[in-house]
């Protein structure tokens, strides 16, 4: 593929990116609102999705933990393992499993759901019936995502915390206070909500 193709390609996927997002802007946000609709969609985009990033997330926490520790155990610096995974997981790690999961699932089940309705005209039943497909096919689950994945986020982080503290707590035994707190005192709200919009930038991605 030459340069001038894959530029062409470029350009072009960045012009329906800016058109979908004028469009959404446009007419997606205003009223009327279809609020029955994005209930929906958060149950399933949110509710159906919190098992699968929890478990990945309990899973990633403790094996992360145990990963880390004969590392910081070869230093002296063993104290300091609640830190550095509460530091990992809340800045880095968690949003990018978080999102790379909520992409794979909810990704292809909207395309293959929208794909389907395609093709067996539902959307064109839609229009004639005098409903903006856009608005409520569209608009409804790119609002119902930014909604649930922020909190997707903070609830696979917890939960990746609990599977570090009983990470930790194999080899040694740590009160879950004094974990906790260890991790709290580490972090701020300047590591919390840049991981969230990265979250969010990664899945629109």
């Amino acid at each position: 593929m030459t340069l001038i193709v894959r530029l062409k390609r470029f350009l072009n996927e960045t012009g329906n990116v800016a058109r979908f997002t004028g469009r959404f802007f446009s007419t997606g946000i205003k009223p009327r609102y279809e609020n029955r609709e994005l209930l929906n969609q958060c149950y399933n985009i949110g509710y159906l999705s919190f098992p699968l990033v929890g478990l990945t997330s309990f899973i990633m926490g403790l094996v992360l933990t145990m990963q880390l520790r004969p590392s910081l155990v070869e230093y002296g610096v063993e104290s300091q393992l609640p830190v550095m995974v509460g530091l990992a997981i809340v800045r880095e790690i968690g949003p990018v499993i978080t999102a790379l999961i909520f992409a794979g699932k909810i990704g292809s089940s909207i395309g293959a759901e929208l794909g389907s309705m395609k093709v067996t005209e539902q959307i064109d039943a839609m229009t004639v019936s005098g409903i903006k497909p856009f608005k409520y096919l569209v608009a409804t689950r790119v609002v119902a995502t930014t909604l649930m994945l922020p909190l997707l986020t903070i609830l696979g982080d917890g939960i990746s915390l609990f599977g570090a503290y009983l990470g930790v707590n194999i080899r040694s035994v740590t009160s879950i206070d004094l974990f906790f707190l260890q991790v709290f005192k580490s972090l701020d709200f300047s590591d919390i909500l840049p991981a969230i919009i990265k979250t969010l930038f990664l899945v629109l991605l």
